[in-house]
């Protein structure tokens, strides 16, 4: 059975051959991927991924560990831009590559209907649901004032990349998604709300539903009260207004008034760093708007950015932690959530998308409206109360998220899905 994975991104064990950076996104095919190698002798798959390269890199082929790999140019910093180019270098990697089924990760990416565009209709086609930029789209910057979605910094205007211009190429993107779903029968999902969603957009889709697995350093770890700080929260992105930072900073001040301890961990770049000329001149609108409000509520000795962290790094900072914070005003199935769910400690989300589906509400963590602030500082706050008998929340949580993100049963849902899609045609 010869699989061709449409990805994103270039999986670490290929990078680590090409002694070439891998990115941390996407931990989910890298999981699933170890385990087709794994498992190679009895599954009887011969398993090839093709992923972007910048525009003027050299076109790559080769093979890693049994896995064969191609390239073909994209621009990924502009994911809102459909080149023809791309159609043609992916079907060449067709033509070389002759697979009996294609599976696509993600319907938000210029790849992904470009090879729709191409691959022969007999062929069997799978589309994995990731994120939905159609329905992210309308809710990308709540919470974000109007003036600020608008205004432009000198960096925004070199970039042409304002909120206000961010949030219209979420609509770009989510009408080539809906013709991407058009196009296609089969999809894989994992949550209430993507079926729905895609099923709205084209009801006749096949839906098949398939959990992730998440990286293999939240399998072997365990969160510990004993061992985190106090008062110590986690938010694993904040770099752009869909992550919701905006809102944590605003609940700042209440939760430190009532605990004094309290400090704010993000994962991801300093977006606010103001100190050089060079910083002035990068920081960006939404930079700007979290520098003025951390200012405003004298946050700076309360908030750290911890810069770009890999997997390990992200696990270190997830145990460290005393709650793990999801603000984002829109997610399918946050992996991150997971993530902290997996490691068993207490979480804390946003009631948005599919995250009902992960996490049960009062057992397993807290759910408050996303721009509800009081909820969220009344969320946190409990899990502060809580002190030692948060183990009870994060226990729960961990046994569910071991269902969840089962490697070999979601391993197996995935080979099942092949066959059967091998079967019908």
């Amino acid at each position: 059975m010869k699989i061709l994975w449409v990805c994103s991104i270039m999986l670490p064990r290929i990078a680590s051959s090409l002694q070439m950076s891998s990115s941390n996104k996407e931990g989910w095919i890298t999981g699933l991927s170890d385990m087709i190698v794994e498992q190679s002798e009895n599954n009887l798959i011969k398993l090839a991924v093709c992923f972007p390269v910048p525009l003027k890199s050299e076109l790559l082929q080769g093979e890693v560990d049994g896995i064969s790999y191609f390239t073909f140019h994209e621009d990924t910093s502009k994911p809102w831009k459909y080149e023809e180019t791309i159609e043609t270098e992916l079907a060449l990697i067709l033509e070389t590559y002759q697979p009996d089924l294609i599976h696509v990760f993600g319907t938000e990416f210029p790849h992904s209907l470009a090879m729709a565009n191409v691959v022969d209709q007999n062929k069997p086609m799978l589309v994995g649901l990731q994120g939905l930029c159609f329905a992210i789209a309308p809710l990308y910057a709540l919470g974000v004032p109007e003036k600020v979605q608008k205004q432009f910094l000198f960096r925004d205007l070199l970039k042409m990349d304002n909120i206000h211009l961010q949030q219209k190429k979420f609509y770009i993107r989510g009408r080539r998604e809906k013709e991407l779903l058009n196009k296609i029968t089969h999809v894989t999902g994992r949550t209430d709300f993507d079926r729905k969603e895609v099923c709205s957009v084209n009801p006749r889709l096949k839906y098949h539903f398939m959990n992730e697995i998440l990286r293999p350093e939240f399998y072997g770890s365990r969160w510990s009260y004993e061992k985190c700080e106090p008062f110590r929260i986690f938010m694993s992105q904040g770099n752009y207004p869909l992550k919701g930072l905006h809102f944590m900073l605003e609940a700042m001040p209440a939760l430190l008034e009532k605990y004094p301890e309290t400090k704010l961990y993000i994962a991801g770049d300093k977006i606010t760093k103001y100190e050089t000329l060079k910083d002035k001149i990068k920081i960006s609108s939404y930079g700007k708007f979290l520098l003025r409000k951390i200012k405003e509520h004298k946050l700076e000795s309360a908030v750290v950015f911890l810069g770009k962290l890999d997997s390990k790094e992200m696990c270190q900072e997830y145990l460290k932690a005393n709650v793990y914070l999801s603000a984002s005003t829109l997610e399918n199935s946050p992996n991150s959530v997971g993530e902290a769910m997996l490691l068993g400690m207490p979480v804390v989300s946003s009631d948005v998308g599919g995250v009902r589906n992960m996490l049960e509400h009062l057992e397993e963590g807290y759910l408050y409206p996303a721009d509800n602030k009081e909820a969220l500082i009344a969320a946190v706050g409990k899990v502060f109360e809580m002190g030692k008998g948060s183990r009870e929340l994060g226990n729960r949580a961990r046994a569910h998220a071991m269902v969840t993100h089962d490697k070999l049963v979601n391993y197996h849902r995935l080979l099942d899905i092949y066959h059967n899609l091998l079967q019908e045609m």
